[in-house]
C-alpha cells in the first residue's frame, strides 16, 4: 500500500488535557482547537476533549467554529480569536459562537449586528497581534463592562521563555485592564500555565502542549507517522540520489524511496537534515525531498522494511521540527490530507 499512514492517539491528547488541567490549579482549563484540532481532526479530536472533560474551546475564525459546534453539540463554549468579522453575524448566531472582540470597531459591529449576544474581550497586552489597546479600553470599558462580556483575555508573546522580560510586563498590562471588574479572565496557554499561578487567572488555554508539543515538556506523544517503502535499490559508490544530484553515495549503498513528500507537510527544508526511523535505529534522508516521496540510506538495516516511521517515540514533532529549522506547530498543521488516518485511545 502506497499510503502512508497517520496514527493519532486521542487517549494521549485526553491525558495531556487532564495533566494540564492539573497544573492550571484552581483555573479550568478550555482547549485551543484551532486549525482542525492542529491538523489532527476537529471530528474526532474535540469530542475526546469534551470526554476528558473540557467545556470551554478557542477557535482562531468563525468558520472554524461551525465545525467544533457539530463536533460538539450544543452546551461547551466555544469562542472566536478574530473577533466579530464583518459578514459573520448569521455564523456566530447560527453556530451559537462567542466572539473575542479585538477593536472598539468590533465592538460597534457586534452590538449592530448581534445586539444582546453574548461575547468577549480580547486585550492587547504587548504582542500588537490581536486585541483592544488599552487606552481605547478605558474610553469604552464602562458600558462594556456593564454589557457582562463572558471572557476578557489576552495572549502572552513570550511565554515559551520563563525569564523574558515580556511576560511580567504583559501581566501588569493585563491586570491594569483588568483588575477589579469582577468578570472571567484568561492569559496563559499552554506555555502561561507553566508559567505559574499568578498567570492563570479563571480560565486556561492549553494548545500545543495537548498535541504533544513543546514547551509542555511532559506531554505524551499523540502522532505516530508511517511511511511506506515504495522502491529499494542498490547503488554503487558515487552514484547520486534525487533532485540536483545533492547526494552522492560515499559507498555501495541501499536506498528507500518513501511515499511520502512536501506535498504532504514534509517540508523540503527537512533535505539534508531529517532522520526517518526503523524501530530505534536511525536512517537520513538521502537527497532532496520532493512533492511526493523521498530517498532514505538503509545501506545499514539487516532487513528491508515496509514502512519507516518519520514521527515516532524516538522523534516527536518539536525534534523533527528542529532538524528541519522550523517549530513543531508548523509540523503538525502542515500534514496533509493524502495520509490514512487512524485513530486510537477513543473519548475516555
Amino acid at each position: 500500500m502506497a499510503q502512508a499512514i497517520l496514527t493519532i492517539d486521542l487517549g494521549a491528547i485526553a491525558r495531556n488535557w487532564r495533566a494540564l488541567a492539573g497544573l492550571s490549579g484552581a483555573a479550568e482549563a478550555g482547549a485551543v482547537v484551532k486549525a482542525d484540532c492542529y491538523g489532527l481532526g476537529a471530528a474526532r479530536v474535540a469530542p475526546a476533549l469534551a470526554a476528558a472533560g473540557a467545556r470551554r474551546f478557542f477557535v482562531a475564525e468563525a468558520s472554524e467554529g461551525v465545525a467544533i459546534r457539530q463536533a460538539l453539540g450544543t452546551g461547551p463554549e466555544i469562542y472566536v480569536f478574530a473577533g466579530h468579522m464583518a459578514g459573520d453575524a448569521e455564523i456566530i448566531a447560527g453556530a451559537d459562537l462567542i466572539p473575542l472582540l479585538n477593536s472598539p470597531e468590533q465592538v460597534a459591529r457586534h452590538r449592530a449586528a448581534l445586539p444582546g449576544r453574548p461575547f468577549g474581550i480580547q486585550f492587547d497586552t504587548g504582542m500588537n497581534r490581536l486585541g483592544i489597546e488599552e487606552a481605547d479600553w478605558r474610553a469604552l470599558s464602562s458600558d462594556i463592562v456593564a454589557e457582562g462580556p463572558r471572557l476578557l483575555m489576552s495572549h502572552l508573546a513570550c511565554a515559551d521563555d520563563p525569564g523574558h522580560a515580556t511576560n511580567a510586563a504583559q501581566l501588569a498590562a493585563f491586570r491594569r485592564m483588568s483588575d477589579g471588574l469582577g468578570l472571567p479572565r484568561s492569559l496563559a496557554a499552554t506555555g502561561g500555565i507553566l508559567l505559574g499561578a499568578e498567570y492563570h487567572f479563571d480560565i486556561t488555554r492549553p494548545g500545543i502542549g495537548l498535541y504533544g508539543g513543546a514547551p509542555f515538556d511532559n506531554a505524551e506523544a499523540v502522532v505516530r507517522l508511517s511511511l511506506p517503502v515504495i522502491q529499494i535499490r542498490n547503488i554503487p559508490a558515487g552514484e547520486t540520489v534525487g533532485y540536483g544530484n545533492s547526494w552522492t553515495a560515499p559507498a555501495p549503498s541501499r536506498i528507500a524511496t518513501l511515499g511520502a513528500g512536501y506535498a504532504d507537510g514534509l517540508i523540503r527544508a527537512m533535505t539534508g537534515k531529517a532522520r526517518v526511523w526503523h524501530g530505534t535505529t536511525p536512517c537520513p534522508v538521502a537527497g532532496r525531498v520532493s512533492m511526493d516521496s523521498m530517498g532514505v540510506d538503509i545501506t545499514h538495516l539487516p532487513d528491508t522494511p515496509d514502512t519507516l516511521d518519520i514521527l515516532c517515540p524516538a522523534q516527536g514533532v518539536d525534534a523533527l521540527a528542529t532538524m528541519a529549522g522550523t517549530i513543531g506547530y508548523e509540523i503538525l498543521t502542515a500534514l496533509g490530507n493524502r495520509y490514512r488516518r487512524d485513530y486510537t485511545g477513543g473519548p475516555v
